[in-house]
């Protein structure tokens, strides 16, 4: 069996730790939610899909 070495071997996925924090937000939005689902419309809000829309990114 082999075990990774303790030290600063980590490898950071920016794309994954990215989604990970997305779909935390989500959780804690759905969470706070007083209907049963989020709209989309709240969905986009958590997301940020209008800012992105906005500034062209």
């Amino acid at each position: 069996m082999r075990v990774a070495p303790v030290g600063g071997t980590a490898v950071q996925d920016h794309v994954a730790l990215a989604e990970i924090e997305l779909c935390g937000e989500l959780i804690i939005a759905a969470s706070a939610a007083d209907e049963d689902r989020l709209s989309l419309e709240s969905i986009d809000e958590v997301l940020r899909v209008a800012e992105e829309r906005v500034s062209g990114g």
